[in-house]
């Protein structure tokens, strides 16, 4: 299959210079040069290397690769979640495989639990257990262009309804915002990551990449696109953000256990808040404000997220318990997230557009 080769020229060179080298954690992986695109000034970048990813998990224990200050922007490059080989079958050439992909596959042999590729943990200077974590996301393109979509029988919300599984390359065109799927299909994009978290409580160990859960992590939210921001709570000093499983699109539910994957250059300015205190992630887009829950019981993970829809009218507006639930159920929309990362994810948006003062 030809692949649609458009790509920005910055995002070339930063690819490129990704896969020139295998730079070590912390240090020429993380540029101390501040690069300017548009109006936003970079303080950090972080290279996908095998150096610079945890494979597969979130972990209080796990060694940063980069240390910054709240309030500073880090350009970060994330890898897709699947194998050169893997993508080869399917029909890439191999030349069009990140050579930043086929250095991860090759040095490192062992990984997980869970599947994906995050970059990171990276160290955030003043956060700590008790904090909340900002995640402005401020950027994202395409690192490739193309994703791949495929589910077996052994995955995905409806398993038992397939004999043999299927995937397929779908190529992107960044300069059109367009996935096409097929002929006379074509997707609009939404870029974003389905992966960004921190490390979990120290009690918890190492936990896999799959699940989603307090410390946000896959939590596979559609929503979380280019000008809306991540709210996370910390549980361990430094935080240790990891970002990863790049999203070209995705349709809520997210059902045979894959969206349009692809590798993604993102631009996050990370702030530590204090005056913040949360129990469960939550996100905020330019008109909405957005309440998540998680549970293995998608009617506890819908409980969760309305409880959490309430507990930030009554925080952020001032609201009643009462007025805040009578609110939800008559102008908040309550979506599905995720259907197949073990426990379900549900979300609730809230307009922002009914409050008139």
């Amino acid at each position: 299959m030809k692949l649609n080769a458009t790509i920005g020229s910055s995002l070339c060179v930063f690819v490129a210079a990704a896969c020139a080298s295998v730079p070590s954690a912390g240090t020429s992986a993380a540029s101390t040069e501040a690069p300017v695109y548009g109006k936003i000034e970079v303080q950090h970048r972080l290279l996908a290397t095998p150096k610079t990813v945890a494979w597969g998990y979130y972990d209080a224990a796990a060694i940063p690769v980069l240390r910054v200050r709240s309030g500073d922007v880090v350009e970060i490059h994330t890898l897709l979640t699947n194998s050169p080989t893997g993508l080869e079958r399917m029909g890439v050439k191999p030349a069009d495989v990140e050579a930043s992909l086929r250095a991860v596959y090759d040095s490192i042999k062992t990984h997980g639990p869970g599947g994906h590729i995050l970059t990171g943990p990276i160290f955030v200077e003043g956060a700590d257990s008790g904090d909340v974590l900002e995640v402005r996301i401020r950027q994202i393109n395409l690192a490739i262009p193309y994703a791949y979509n495929s589910f077996s029988t052994r995955s995905g919300f409806i398993p038992e309804d397939f004999t043999a599984g299927k995937s397929r390359i779908i190529p992107l065109d960044e300069k059109s915002g367009m996935a096409h799927f097929a002929d006379g299909i074509d997707i609009p994009m939404h870029p974003f990551f389905g992966s960004m978290g921190v490390a979990p409580p120290a009690a918890m160990g190492r936990v896999s990449s799959a699940p989603p859960g307090i410390f946000a992590g896959n939590l596979d939210n559609k929503e979380l696109v280019a000008g809306t921001t991540l709210f996370i709570p910390v549980w361990a000093k430094g935080a240790l953000l990891e970002v990863g499983d790049g999203h070209a699109g995705q349709g809520n539910g997210e059902v045979d256990i894959t969206a349009l994957e692809t590798s993604l250059v993102g631009r996050l300015q990370i702030i530590v808040r204090k005056d913040l205190h949360l129990s469960w992630p939550r996100g905020e887009t330019p008109t909405h404000w957005i309440a998540m829950g998680v549970d293995k019981d998608l009617v506890i993970a819908t409980k969760t997220a309305v409880r959490q829809a309430i507990e930030l009218l009554v925080t952020l507006k001032g609201m009643t318990r009462e007025d805040a639930y009578m609110l939800v159920s008559t102008a908040c929309d309550v979506d599905i997230t995720q259907l197949v990362d073990g426990p379900y994810g549900v979300h609730v948006m809230i307009p922002k557009k009914i409050f008139t003062k």
